[in-house]
């Protein structure tokens, strides 16, 4: 007898848990249905989510390194970065970051979009440019002030990448949860 009433028991148990199931995952896919309507559709290609990143910034930091291996960091206003992610910056023909490239082209672009909580770290190698077709078509009319003698004083940096890390909380993209080690996007030719 005593047996019966646990077997009745688990049995009513059972079912209950099977109809908690069910309503629980009808308000996923309720919640879940919400949600897909109201935002964008969420990229999937780490290259897609890195440039939305670097174009939603708009502004970057370059690094370089200097002779007594320390890093120096400013603010650049960068073009957008083209297909295979290289990015064009202008600067002063006499500023520091110009003689760091000289010496040493391994640099870091770092992008932060706020916005989003998201970032893009990119490595690669930087040169200097300094071609009249070059420096036309990359030049921002309100950099006028800026560059008295546009044909001396303004030089371009092309930046190369070889690598680059992603986080984006937006597209569900974040670091390993013990290392925090971030997606990796290899640019290098094999």
């Amino acid at each position: 007898m005593k047996k019966h009433i646990y077997v009745c028991l688990f049995l009513k148990f059972s079912k209950f848990l099977l109809l908690m199931k069910s309503i629980l995952f009808s308000l996923f896919l309720i919640v879940l249905v919400s949600c897909k309507k109201d935002s964008e559709p969420l990229k999937t290609d780490l290259k897609e989510i890195a440039k939305e990143i670097m174009v939603n910034a708009k502004n970057c930091a370059l690094i370089t390194v200097d002779a007594k291996g320390i890093a120096h960091a400013r603010a650049m206003d960068p073009f957008l970065p083209e297909e295979d992610f290289t990015v064009w910056m202008g600067t002063n023909s006499k500023s520091l970051k110009v003689s760091q490239i000289q010496q040493n082209e391994n640099v870091t672009l770092y992008y932060f979009d706020k916005e989003n909580a998201s970032y893009v770290t990119l490595q690669g190698v930087a040169s200097i440019v300094n071609t009249k077709k070059e420096k036309e078509q990359f030049w921002k009319k309100e950099w006028e002030n800026f560059y008295k003698n546009k044909a001396t004083d303004y030089l371009l940096i092309k930046f190369t990448p070889n690598s680059a890390n992603v986080i984006s909380e937006k597209h569900s993209i974040l670091g390993e949860s013990i290392t925090w080690k971030t997606p990796q996007i290899n640019f290098r030719k094999k």
